[in-house]
């Protein structure tokens, strides 16, 4: 990744939220770490990056269409996806590196050929869509193929952001969840990946897993036709970031342990099991690619046993971005999260605001999972369980998005107790949209 003048990417600041207090013995520390950058892409310029100043870094963008048998049923879905390419194709930046793949059982350059990635502008744009022409129906699904091929592209390529869109309408029936494993262990922390399902015959945990893995979005496209709109807000999304591999880094003191990191918003994402150690008790985990954006983390610390009247500092946060020469720059915003000893018992019993809605947050995501699988393995009462406590949980947050896709699968009695019924009948477009959708948080009422 190029090496950046401070002036060119966004000036990043960490708030830190947490209820420090811990009664005698107490040995576990949540807080919420806030990461916001702003004011990025205006001004200055990466040194040594191939970009203007005031157009934003250099970008290198793969598209990967479904082009499976699937794609011609209805015939408009294969039509709907050359128009959304094309949408996302007149949406690039000028100067943005790019490429088209057709993805069946294998993966083919569709645009521009020849293992490299054309540079966008007039003359290219038009050419890409000529080449769309050439997208036809036929053949398997093996993603893994369409990852690895996308991951040589934009290896190709000397620029500072690289992400991909990945389209699919099937399930990936045409290599083993092991090569689909094996591609998106090769090409995470290359590149960052949205991924879409079309209609309802796909598997939401492929889609969804490999958004998860890849550091991008996940959701469905349950009418065709609305691929273009969400192709055009994708790629306008793509073309605001302005920084790759930003990682969160923790600094713990001797006798200090992580317990876990996830990012609670705008999604539920694990990071705990993707940390990489970075010197003494100091370990990364990776956010992906940042624009003008804010996002919060939740981190949870076991310190060693302290006496009454006693504090700590329980870890340190910072930011960092690796560089060529693989050291890393650090992104200048740091927090602290402190532990603190005391016989007062309101102080320490209180659960920070900020905590309680997101450990909501991310039991409502695994409400929803839980009881959408319950529901398919024919457990109707540990379904309605769980999905009334996601009801419950939606409603005490805040969370109307969710709570309305909840509404769509199951009737609700009575939201501030979670009592449901199950509907007898959903509409799968319904189902599927709820569990796509089941990590969106909403954020802590200030």
């Amino acid at each position: 990744m190029a090496n950046f003048s401070k002036s060119s990417v966004p000036q990043f600041s960490v708030d830190v939220y947490q209820n420090e207090y811990l009664p005698d013995g107490g040995r576990e520390v949540s807080a919420i770490v806030t990461v916001t950058a702003t004011g990025g892409g205006t001004v200055g310029t990466a040194v040594g990056a191939s970009y203007a100043p005031g157009q934003g870094p250099s970008a290198g963008v793969a598209i990967m269409v479904d082009c499976s048998g699937s794609m011609d049923y209805p015939p408009t879905k294969m039509r709907n996806a050359r128009d959304a390419t094309a949408a996302a194709i007149d949406t690039l930046r000028d100067g943005t590196h790019f490429a088209v793949i057709g993805g069946t059982h294998v993966a083919k350059e569709v645009y521009p050929g020849g293992g490299r990635l054309a540079v966008a502008a007039p003359a290219t744009r038009d050419q890409a869509k000529q080449a769309l022409r050439r997208l036809s129906a036929g053949g398997g699904t093996a993603i893994g193929t369409w990852l690895r091929l996308a991951d040589r592209l934009l290896s190709s390529a000397d620029v500072t952001i690289r992400h991909g869109i990945l389209l699919t309408d099937g399930r990936n029936e045409h290599e083993s969840p092991e090569d689909l494993k094996a591609a998106l262990d090769s090409c995470a922390g290359r590149f960052t990946c949205d991924a879409r399902g079309v209609g309802t015959d796909w598997e939401v945990k492929e889609v969804t897993g490999i958004a998860s893995a890849l550091l991008g979005t996940a959701d469905i496209v349950a009418d065709p036709t609305a691929l273009a709109a969400d192709f055009t807000q994708m790629m306008e999304t793509a073309m605001g970031k302005e920084v790759a591999d930003v990682a969160l880094r923790l600094w713990t003191p001797v006798g200090t342990a992580i317990k876990f990191v996830k990012q609670v918003a705008p999604t539920v994402e694990a990071l705990t099991d993707r940390r990489t150690e970075a010197g003494p008790r100091a370990g990364d985990y990776p956010t992906g690619s940042w624009g003008d954006e804010s996002r919060d983390y939740h981190v949870c610390v076991e310190v060693p046993a302290a006496g009454l009247g006693q504090e700590m500092l329980a870890a340190r946060v910072s930011l960092v971005v690796p560089q060529p020469d693989g050291s890393v720059q650090n992104l200048g915003a740091q927090g602290l999260i402190r532990a603190v000893w005391t016989d007062d018992m309101v102080a320490s019993t209180s659960i920070n605001p900020q905590v309680a809605h997101y450990t909501g947050q991310a039991e409502l995501a695994q409400a929803i999972q839980q009881g959408l699988d319950l529901r398919k393995a024919g457990d109707m009462d540990g379904a309605t369980a769980k999905l009334g406590r996601a009801v419950q949980l939606a409603s005490a947050s805040g969370n109307a998005d969710t709570a309305k896709l909840l509404a769509k699968v199951v009737d609700v009695v009575d939201a501030t107790t979670g009592t449901v019924r199950l509907k007898a009948k959903v509409e799968e477009a319904d189902e599927m949209t709820l569990e796509t959708r089941s990590t969106k948080t909403v954020r802590v009422k200030k």
